[in-house]
Formats: structure tokens, C-alpha cells, sequence
């Protein structure tokens, strides 16, 4: 499991993303790069990291879930992933 101050972190970025989203598309749009400059580093996109949502692993990220491939297993495993099932053949 990642560190609490780690997933805080990037909840942070996810608000700042969010919050600046407009405002950084309307500056690109009009080519003011002095302004954009001078926006929250963490408010960029490409400072976002895919986490897992509980256990914040940021290997083994399983984008259609939001889980790393070990929660994903688990849930599984437990049937708490509706329509997912062990594969045998």
C-alpha cells in the first residue's frame, strides 16, 4: 500500500486539475504562455499518475476498474466485482 501522504498528493492534483482546467484551456487557446506559466505546477494533467483507488499502487493499473491488479484480483476472487469471474478452461 502507498503511504497516506502520497495518495493525498495526488488528490491535491486531482482537485488542481479540476479547478484550472477552464482557465489553462482558454490561455492555450489564446497563446498567453507567460500566464500559463504562471499557474500551480500540479494544476497540469500530465502530473496526474493512475493510482489505484484503494490501495494506491501505481503499478498494474487496471483503467477500466480504477484498481491495480492485485485489488482487482481480490475483489474478484471475493465476487465483489459484479459480472467477473475466474476464467478455467
Amino acid at each position: 500500500m502507498a503511504k497516506e501522504s502520497v495518495k493525498a498528493r495526488q488528490r491535491k492534483r486531482e482537485r488542481l486539475v479540476a479547478q484550472f482546467a477552464e482557465k489553462r484551456a482558454q490561455l492555450k487557446a489564446s497563446g498567453d504562455f507567460k500566464a500559463l506559466d504562471e499557474l500551480p505546477k500540479n494544476s497540469s494533467r500530465v502530473r496526474l499518475k493512475n493510482r489505484c483507488q484503494l490501495s494506491g499502487r501505481p503499478r498494474g493499473y487496471i483503467r477500466y476498474f480504477g484498481l491495480s491488479r492485485v485489488m482487482f484480483r481480490d475483489m474478484a476472487l471475493a465476487g465483489k466485482i459484479p459480472g467477473i469471474k475466474k476464467a478455467s478452461w
